[in-house]
């Protein structure tokens, strides 16, 4: 890339399907606010989305009757833009996104910088403690239960057969726990929603293997590489205690996805984990697996680990489900500590999965004029853990996956700072199969 700035302008589309349009001559039911409360949501019906599950050597004669036929493979990709635009035509947003300026900033990674000066002023505030990832769940604070129906987009769950299905008007059986897609009404990007698993079971913000799966599902589904989801720990910028991923779409690179790595361990189910190189946040990348499961098991084993040693961290899932990003920081343990500077203070920037990712959403005018990739990489080096931490954090990790890492190659790879990235070794690091519930990590008091 030259140096000059490249300035992104964000496209609206067509709506592609609105399914959500209703007769105006239907009678309100319940409390007519068309909540999610009893009173409402045993007479409502919301589309729903049921995504494959099945291998092409699962499929059988039943996949026949599936109601997929004429579906096209980008189906999920054209509901959610379709269902998000007219939402954004109904007025439902805090503010016009679109109207946002965005840019990528010269340099090597190419940071991209969003200039989102109202943001932070009509974002819902931070109602729990920032010392603790494990929380639970508190009804009277505000959860997404307490949104409009007309904030959700449609359920989203496994299908009945197999292959995909979607019925665009669906009951909401509560008692069956439905996972929902809803719209972020303060959003960073085009086509920013939420995936809410199981809403009605009122999960704090903490993943667990059911839920992980879950959302990348959806990244699978999504089949686009520019739709990432992402997570936020309680501690790392989370600001809603009821478990929720984050997604939007941006048609550029993200800086982390351009870092180098370099491949610390396999496991006995062929996922591969590696440390990421010269970048500015230390962190883990996992690829591979036989199955979509063992990915899943592999990553939300290692969150798990890390809640329960109350360490904050942040996952960004790329590359449609095929490669994970778990980062664990400490900036708000910084920032409580008094050692960030008050230059970076100033600048209100929460660096939580996006802005980790490279995406720094800023919120002053003089922050994005003078935006760079100096300033970027200062800011995200206050976010990583330290070598000797994260060499610490990897070692519990590795505990809890049930793996022995190779001392002579794996170890000294993870602990090497400016290791170069190069060919899989030979020799690779074995580990047992996982067994499920087994974690071995010690609680740090």
């Amino acid at each position: 890339m030259g140096e000059s700035t490249m300035m992104l302008k964000i496209k609206r589309v067509p709506t592609v399907l609105s399914n959500y349009q209703k007769d105006e001559a239907d009678e309100p039911k319940g409390c007519g606010r068309q909540c999610l409360k009893e009173c409402c949501i045993r007479a409502a019906k919301l589309p729903l989305y049921g995504y494959k599950w099945k291998s092409e050597t699962e499929k059988g004669t039943d996949s026949l009757s599936c109601v997929s036929k004429g579906l096209p493979g980008n189906f999920l990709d054209s509901l959610v833009l379709g269902e998000w635009e007219e939402r954004m035509q109904r007025g439902l947003f805090r503010y016009d996104v679109t109207a946002c300026e965005t840019k990528v900033i010269p340099g090597e990674y190419g940071f991209i910088a969003q200039l989102n000066e109202g943001r932070h002023l009509q974002k819902r505030p931070t109602e729990f403690r920032v010392d603790r990832v494990l929380q639970p769940f508190d009804q009277k604070k505000f959860n997404f239960t307490k949104i409009g129906q007309e904030e959700i987009l449609f359920q989203f769950e496994a299908s009945e057969c197999g292959e995909i299905q979607y019925f665009p008007e669906a009951p909401i059986h509560v008692e069956n726990h439905p996972s929902v897609v809803a719209i972020n009404v303060s959003p960073i990007e085009y086509g920013h929603v939420l995936l809410i698993p199981r809403i009605f079971e009122c999960l704090p913000q903490r993943i667990d293997n059911e839920s992980l799966l879950l959302a990348l599902h959806m990244a699978v589904e999504a089949a686009n590489p520019y739709f990432r989801l992402g997570y936020n720990s309680l501690g790392a910028f989370a600001t809603i205690n009821h478990l929720h991923f984050q997604a939007y779409y941006l048609a550029v690179p993200f800086p982390i996805e351009k870092a180098p790595t370099n491949e610390v361990v396999t496991l006995s189910s062929g996922v591969k984990i590696y440390k990421l190189l010269k970048y500015p946040v230390r962190g883990l990348v996992f690829e591979g697996g036989q199955t979509l499961e063992d990915l899943s098991k592999a990553v939300s084993d290692s969150c798990i680990c890390l809640q329960n040693n109350n360490i904050p961290h942040n996952v960004l899932i790329s590359d449609s489900g095929k490669r994970i990003f778990l980062l664990p920081q400490c900036y708000a343990e910084k920032q409580a500590l008094g050692e960030v500077s008050a230059e970076l203070l100033d600048t209100q920037v929460n660096p939580a999965v996006w802005e980790i990712s490279g995406h720094m959403v800023l919120k002053r005018k003089k922050d994005f004029e003078e935006a760079s990739e100096q300033n970027a990489w200062r800011l995200l080096a206050e976010v990583s853990l330290s070598e000797e931490r994260f060499h610490e954090v990897n070692t519990l990790i590795f505990e809890a996956l049930s793996c022995s890492v190779d001392e002579n190659i794996n170890s000294a790879q993870l602990d090497a700072p400016d290791a170069k990235p190069r060919p899989q070794d030979d020799k690779e690091a074995s580990c047992p199969a996982m067994v499920a519930s087994k974690h071995e990590c010690i609680v740090q008091q």
